[in-house]
């Protein structure tokens, strides 16, 4: 226990006796003289246990007045982590002289804290004040803004009790002098590491310059410069005139560009831009705000803001950031490019920078400027439709510079625009520019009943899809739109099997070139554009696949959707010759449907052909041949939570395989039909050469009544023989009334005349074919037959005379017999109605 007490003791000795050795805070002395009319002050920054410690007590800040001499130091050793210094001089330039020339820092031996210092200067508004600045001089920055190495001036015009901010500058810029009208306030702002000695700047007396302030910068190479009025992002003083003098070489050219500003409510006078330009016929050129500010000026010249009396109930804000860009003159600034917009109708051309307009390019990059003429330049422009324009570019790097056109189309009225036919083709005035196409807009505007017909006959169109990606230098993106909503129909390029797509609501078709090669590739454009009547579905397409590669096709809106309730068609040609096979790329349309159904059609363009329905909870078909050119129907109900309805399917082409059972019956039916051909032969020269004089005999048990309705005879046809005429010869029977017809014989109807002409050699000539099938056509079955159905209810049936009779016509007597319950006319119309 006491060794532990002696321990701690010699610790505390130690300690001690280190604490002895430590050095002290370093102190400091400042000694201010009463005529400088200097006062300091050092506050904390932050808080901090750190503190300022004097012979007579520990504070938290000092305050140094004129004529005190104070010496100090911390109780940290890091104090400019938390304190800073405020160093004011006043300078009273209106009751005596004014300390004219270089501003030096007093006083010396200040502390290494950050030190502001405050220069005000009171003068009279009958004067002006005009401070120099240094080789370094100013940067402009906007509030907010930090400068790099964090030394900074304040720039405040004093005039009476008002307090103008001219703005905040950083070193190493190009405003070289600032003249005000009245007092200024000056504050340099310096961080506690830089052991700066000097001001940087000073202060002359100039007679009154009649404005608020004059800033001048030099601009001696190539630069680009923003300058902002005063008081920004606040209001420029009411009725106030300020001045920015720009001296630039007269081998670089300047063109002025305003990024931002705001206008006031006027009462009397007109805000507005003055420009003095040497060497100009109409100086001073005043512009609007709103304008395009002069551009390619060669030389020094000035620019002016001039405010306005404001309305005192609602004054509104006058102010304006801009850019100054110098360059050299252009190789080319001489070189004019017509632009022939003159037969064009509702189309817009804009040349403008790369990204415009969602980005705007740093004020440090290199500018490219498009010039309507010599003085009107701008970074982008816009050219309309029905002038003609000649152009020049003031831009070192022509691929820098982009092109973005619109073309509107419409039809109100469909008798006035169905038959015309609109090629979407980028026009030869924007193709022939050094100018790159970056996007052409075509909007197709027309009424709900009216549609639109895209085709692209020679070239077709691909759809774009992960499977089948376009790698032409540009494409199609195609957009049909409603108020309610937005369907994206997909992208497209040239160089497919889609011949043709309609669509109904407004369209809007956007060509996007994605290389250099656009120019080369755009020489056969061919996509033409008409106005149709209303179509069911929201889209159709009409599709030739190629014979040779296998077409992928995908619901728009794709990887989002279908819409609710759309409905999308494909009509698919398959050549004659061809079969077509059809795959969906998955099993289900993978939905549940809210309301409604989903469902997937196919069906062939065949007569009774089975068309193919599947709801969104059945399985899709599987791979199918189609002999016939077929329809692909998707029909969306709405689904369910964020379920989305995308289906994709292909189509290949292959030429038709013929089945060798189908060849071996086609050659065996044409084997049999040349046996029989030759049998007939045969049997007409063999009969011909036995022929004998034929008589023809009457059937005296013959009912020669006509007939009354169907089941009217009791006997049956094989013990009836009310049909059977024997006939010798079936040659001309009954020639001589053919001759007295001159060929043509007309049956009667329900007449009955008894045969007491002489017998010839033909039979009696049937009805014509034409006539039973009339009646058999007939739409209403109870209609009452006419007679004549009765009368062939009983038909004739002609027989050889048994005398003589040859071995062929003891086998027509057997065919007969063995088929007798068929008429002869009904075999006959039978093969009528087949034919």
């Amino acid at each position: 226990m006491a060794a532990g007490r002696a321990l701690a003791a010699l610790l505390a000795t130690l300690l001690a006796a280190s604490a002895q050795l430590m050095p002290r805070e370093a102190s400091f002395t400042i000694s201010l003289h009463k005529a400088d009319n200097t006062t300091v002050a050092i506050k904390l920054g932050l808080q901090s246990n750190c503190r300022i410690r004097m012979k007579y007590g520990i504070m938290s800040e000092l305050k140094i007045k004129p004529g005190d001499n104070v010496t100090f130091d911390f109780t940290c050793g890091t104090p400019e982590k938390y304190f800073i210094t405020e160093i004011q001089k006043n300078i009273d330039c209106v009751s005596g002289p004014c300390p004219f020339g270089d501003v030096h820092l007093y006083p010396p031996g200040l502390p290494r804290l950050n030190r502001t210092y405050i220069w005000d200067v009171k003068a009279s508004t009958k004067a002006g004040l005009e401070l120099k600045f240094s080789t370094s001089w100013l940067r402009q920055i906007e509030p907010g803004e930090m400068c790099p190495d964090a030394v900074s001036y304040n720039i405040n015009s004093s005039i009476d009790n008002a307090t103008v901010n001219i703005g905040t500058f950083c070193r190493n810029g190009s405003v070289s002098r600032i003249k005000l009208l009245g007092g200024v306030v000056l504050s340099l702002h310096l961080p506690w590491h830089l052991p700066l000695t000097t001001s940087g700047f000073n202060i002359a007396s100039r007679a009154s310059i009649k404005r608020l302030c004059i800033i001048e910068s030099v601009l001696k190479r190539e630069s680009s410069i923003t300058l902002m009025s005063p008081n920004y992002p606040l209001g420029f003083p009411e009725d106030e005139l300020m001045t920015w003098q720009f001296v630039i070489p007269p081998n670089l050219r300047a063109s002025v560009f305003f990024h931002n500003y705001s206008l006031s409510n006027c009462e009397r006078k007109e805000e507005r831009v003055e420009y003095y330009i040497p060497g100009s016929p109409s100086n001073p050129e005043v512009f609007k705000l709103s304008d395009s500010q002069p551009a390619n000026i060669a030389g020094t010249f000035n620019m002016s803001l001039q405010g306005c009396d404001q309305d005192a109930q609602n004054p509104g804000i006058l102010r304006l950031l801009f850019q100054v860009v110098v360059q050299h003159p252009q190789v080319d600034e001489n070189v004019t490019h017509l632009v022939d917009l003159s037969k064009e109708k509702n189309m817009t051309v804009t040349i403008h920078m790369e990204g415009w307009p969602s980005r705007t390019p740093l004020m440090s990059e290199p500018i490219c400027l498009i010039c309507k003429d010599p003085r009107t330049c701008d970074r982008a422009l816009t050219l309309t439709s029905g002038a003609v324009y000649r152009i020049s570019f003031l831009c070192k790097d022509l691929s820098q510079l982009r092109i973005t056109a619109e073309k509107g189309i419409g039809c109100m009225d469909i008798r006035w625009c169905q038959k015309k036919i609109y090629s979407l083709s980028v026009p030869k005035a924007i193709t022939r520019l050094p100018i790159r196409l970056h996007k052409f807009n075509w909007k197709l505007l027309a009424t709900d009943m009216i549609n639109v017909e895209i085709t692209s006959p020679s070239l077709k169109l691909q759809q774009h899809v992960p499977e089948q990606r376009c790698n032409t230098s540009y494409s199609y993106s195609i957009v049909s739109a409603t108020p309610e909503t937005e369907l994206n129909v997909g992208v497209f390029c040239p160089g497919g099997s889609i011949e043709k797509i309609q669509m109904r609501n407004n369209i809007t078709i956007s060509l996007k070139t994605f290389g250099k090669g656009f120019i080369n590739e755009s020489i056969p454009q061919d996509l033409k554009m008409s106005f149709v009547p209303h179509i069911k579905d929201e889209c159709i397409f009409t599709v030739s696949p190629n014979p040779k590669g296998k077409v992928y096709l995908q619901t728009p809106n794709s990887p989002y959707g279908l819409p609710p309730y759309v409905s999308i068609s494909w009509f698919i040609t398959v050549p004659s010759k061809q079969t077509a096979r059809l795959k969906f790329s998955k099993d289900r349309m993978g939905i549940a449907c809210e309301t409604g159904r989903a469902f997937v059609n196919i069906k062939e363009e065949t007569p009774g052909a089975e068309e193919i329905v599947r709801r969104e909870d059945e399985l899709l078909p599987q791979p199918r041949n189609m002999l016939h050119s077929f329809w692909v129907n998707v029909s969306n109900c709405r689904p369910v939570d964020k379920e989305q309805l995308t289906l994709q399917f292909w189509v290949t082409l292959a030429d038709k395989q013929l089945d060798l059972g189908i060849i071996l019956a086609v050659v065996a039916g044409a084997g049999v039909l040349t046996v029989i051909g030759l049998t007939v032969c045969c049997v007409k020269k063999k009969k011909k050469k036995t022929q004998n004089p034929m008589v023809g005999v009457y059937n005296d048990n013959v009912n020669t009544q006509m007939p009354g309705r169907k089941g009217s005879f009791r006997k049956g046809r094989q013990n009836n023989e009310s049909h059977v005429y024997a006939v010798i010869d079936d040659a001309v029977v009954y020639g001589h009334l053919l001759k007295e017809s001159n060929g043509s014989v007309s049956p009667e109807v329900d007449v009955y005349r008894p045969f007491d002409g002489p017998i010839g050699s033909m039979p009696p000539s049937p009805p014509p074919f034409s006539f039973r099938k009339d009646i058999k056509r007939s739409s209403n079955p109870k209609e009452e037959p006419l007679p004549l159905m009765d009368i062939d209810q009983d038909n004739y049936t002609f027989a050889h005379q048994k005398s003589g009779q040859s071995e062929d016509n003891g086998d027509a007597n057997k065919k007969d017999k063995g088929d007798t319950s068929v008429p002869l006319l009904e075999n006959k119309e039978r093969d009528g109605l087949v034919e």
